[in-house]
């Protein structure tokens, strides 16, 4: 399980200079309402908070988001302010709604408008602050933020908890909207590795973009806001994204885009307790035991986050791939869902069913766990990539296809298994791709070990993405020193 709070073995615990450290920062750090958004930001915070010792946060916050600030209050209760607000009304919602996971992700649009209405209070609240922050952190999805720095005269800095190579492609499709999302194939000659998409598989909420509506117009302007950042901050690291940071760095014309993931490690390195629900005591153990009694590499770990239900044919073809391919497997299914009759009983000690939220990263880090069947969603792949998995993808909406395209065409590091919200794949076809992938001399497995170590590299003192972040508090020490002239 993660650690809590402390920082041991050195991993993403570098300290910036004796006199910088004794300079006061105060920064305002404002997530996204979406699970998968809201915890890298607050890994990011943790992180900084372990870097600098006198910096102070205030985080922004409606009521109901308000409990995932505990791990991070409990780590540090003297460093970390919250500044809550009443989530805005907005026709479109439910009463009662603050957070993606509570409606799906066809809310997203509606929640962006939402929060804007935070503009005001959170002006007001800055001007009577006797220590006003001298920056703002805030979430991709929060474009408007930037609009509100230039007002209140002070930088914004985006936060991606996706990637570089998805940020380098929504901005070309951002500015170049009215042509580019009208065409059957999407082509990016000026990115490295000049790739290309079908229109069906471009991110999600760029494919779904009307002009024509006043909503999606204010979240065009958002993301095109965020091409303007001050800086730009990605939980990724070079290895995984490098030509990509680099492809940024160019485009915005400055050095100020940070690559300082992984944010969030296996326990003992410096993590935070997330404070996730977990799996009845007894049943953790029976799963761990279970994958003790399994040789390393072996198992597969199928799982499709926490937004995706399975469509019932979808389920029986994965369960009659996984039976055909003999191997060993962990099936973690949402709520809602669950396995064909009969199939526990048929893979009998050789598969466990999960249903519900289970513990992925203990998971994952198991030395028995060799694969990852996944929806490529990012927070999911970087915990795969940092615990040696290889991924089996399924990419399926939002950013995935992206994704997938980069662990699996650029960097060899991963297998392509099936696509597609509404496919159904064939399950001999199915059961092959997984066995052939799992055996011993795959060398999307091998790669996927050299990436882990590349991963874990990066967040050592001296690696890249330790710099970047000790980078990233210069940049902050210097903002604050420029306030006080």
């Amino acid at each position: 399980m993660r650690g809590q709070g402390k920082a041991t073995g050195g991993i993403h615990t570098s300290k910036v200079m004796s006199g910088s450290a004794q300079t006061p920062i105060h920064i305002l750090v404002f997530p996204y309402a979406a699970q998968g958004h809201m915890l890298p930001l607050l890994d990011l915070a943790h992180q900084l908070l372990l870097t600098h010792p006198n910096l102070t946060l205030t985080l922004v916050v409606t009521p109901k988001n308000l409990p995932f600030l505990n791990p991070l209050l409990s780590a540090h209760p003297t460093c970390v302010k919250t500044l809550v607000l009443e989530f805005p009304h907005h026709p479109s919602l439910p009463p009662g709604v603050e957070n993606v996971k509570d409606i799906g992700n066809h809310g997203n649009v509606p929640i962006i408008n939402a929060l804007a209405k935070l503009h005001n209070p959170i002006f007001h609240w800055f001007n009577s602050h006797a220590s006003p922050p001298v920056a703002i952190i805030s979430d991709f999805f929060l474009g408007w933020t930037h609009h509100l720095a230039h007002q209140l005269r002070i930088p914004r800095i985006t936060f991606y908890s996706s990637g570089a190579f998805l940020s380098s492609v929504s901005d070309h499709l951002w500015l170049n909207a009215d042509t580019a999302l009208s065409l059957p194939v999407v082509s990016f000659p000026q990115l490295p590795n000049t790739p290309s998409f079908r229109a069906e598989h471009l991110p999600s909420i760029c494919r779904f973009y009307r002009g024509s509506d006043p909503d999606w117009a204010f979240v065009r302007d958002c993301m095109t806001a965020n091409t303007l950042s001050w800086g730009r901050v990605f939980n990724t690291f070079d290895a995984l994204e490098g030509e990509y940071l680099d492809h940024l760095r160019t485009q915005m014309g400055h050095h100020r885009v940070w690559g300082v993931g992984p944010l969030n490690l296996p326990s003992g390195s410096g993590s935070m307790d997330r404070g996730n629900p977990s799996l009845e005591s007894a049943a953790f153990d029976a799963v761990m035991g279970w994958l003790d009694g399994c040789p390393d590499g072996s198992v597969v770990y199928v799982c499709f986050g926490s937004q995706k239900l399975l469509k019932p044919n979808q389920v029986e073809a994965l369960a009659s791939g996984l039976e055909g391919s003999g191997g060993r497997f962990i099936w973690v299914m949402r709520a809602g869902s669950s396995p064909p009759d009969g199939f526990e009983e048929r893979v009998g000690e050789r598969g466990k069913v999960i249903k519900g939220w289970a513990p992925q990263v203990s998971i994952l880090s198991h030395r028995a766990v060799g694969g990852f069947l996944s929806h490529c969603g990012w927070n999911s792949l970087i915990e795969g990539v940092v615990c040696g998995a290889m991924i089996l993808g399924w990419p399926m909406e939002a950013d995935q296809y992206v994704n997938a395209m980069r662990l699996v065409d650029n960097l060899g590091a991963a297998v392509r298994v099936c696509e597609g919200s509404e496919a159904v794949p064939d399950s001999a076809e199915l059961g092959r791709k997984i066995a052939e992938a799992m055996s011993e001399d795959s060398p999307q497995k091998r790669r996927a070990k050299e990436l882990r170590d590349e991963a874990l590299g990066a967040v050592l003192p001296g690696g890249t993405s330790s710099r970047d972040l000790d980078a990233l508090v210069q940049e902050l020490v210097q903002l604050t020193l420029k306030q006080q002239v």
